[in-house]
């Protein structure tokens, strides 16, 4: 199985601190932040990878190289201009084509088993298995609901109207997905998933699941997040699986 990471961003909300540093490469535990998601990816038997890349990205691809250090094969795929999650996830169709994929941002982390997900998506048979949350600011993010079987129904309150008790989670950045996610994707350009891609799957009626995840997660996207997660980490009030004593 391959993966994809989520690295082109700007981090605005990390500036001035990402003005010279890519937020892939932001310093959280004494760790580069991109580097809690290889492990992770790592420890499930996930060992090729494509990072896309745009701000200070040749700073990613001379820290990370070919991934031999973890004991990974990276590939990258450079954009010009951003092309945001979609675009970013359509571009590195040649690398992810042909069989399930996962795909994770690169300011997540995350401690869950991925073989459950994995074993979840293929029951379900989903074209789409999203790690959703419980959050009490899940609105921050983008609300999706989930009918009582977990089968999201409603992303960013599109459609309007679902006859039927929905859950509300946040999404945590990771999803596990199949090709024909790419014949809901226009040619490569920016877009995104969330508001362009899965309402396109939904509408077509396309399997699209939730897998709900209440354990470790955060999200590294400002100063607060980043000593927060640090602190965490350092306390051992956060223990990560993939992570060595």
């Amino acid at each position: 199985m391959r993966a994809m990471i989520l690295a082109a961003g700007f981090g605005t909300r990390l500036r001035p601190l990402t003005n010279t540093v890519p937020k892939a490469l932001i310093p959280v535990a004494g760790r580069p932040l991109i580097e809690y998601g290889l492990l992770f990816l790592k420890a499930y038997g996930i060992e090729e990878v494509v990072i896309n890349l745009h701000h200070l990205g040749e700073k990613i691809r001379a820290l990370l190289g070919d991934g031999s250090f973890y004991g990974l094969r990276i590939t990258y795929t450079p954009e010009d201009p951003i092309l945001e999650s979609g675009g970013g996830i359509k571009n590195a169709q040649p690398f992810l084509d042909g069989e399930t994929f996962v795909v994770l941002n690169c300011d997540t982390i995350i401690d869950l088993d991925l073989t459950a997900v994995l074993a979840a998506h293929r029951k379900t048979k989903a074209a789409a298995t999203l790690v959703l949350r419980p959050d009490p600011e899940a609105a921050r993010y983008g609300i999706l609901e989930t009918d009582a079987s977990n089968r999201i129904r409603r992303f960013l309150g599109q459609p309007p109207e679902v006859n039927e008790p929905l859950l509300s989670y946040m999404f945590t950045g990771l999803q596990v997905l199949e090709p024909r996610v790419f014949t809901f994707m226009p040619e490569v350009k920016p877009f995104s998933t969330t508001r362009a891609t899965y309402p396109s799957m939904l509408q077509a009626g396309e399997p699209l699941y939730g897998f709900i995840h209440i354990g470790t997660w955060m999200t590294v996207d400002d100063a607060e997040a980043m000593t927060r997660a640090t602190q965490a980490i350092v306390s051992g009030q956060v223990r990560l699986s993939y992570l060595r004593p």
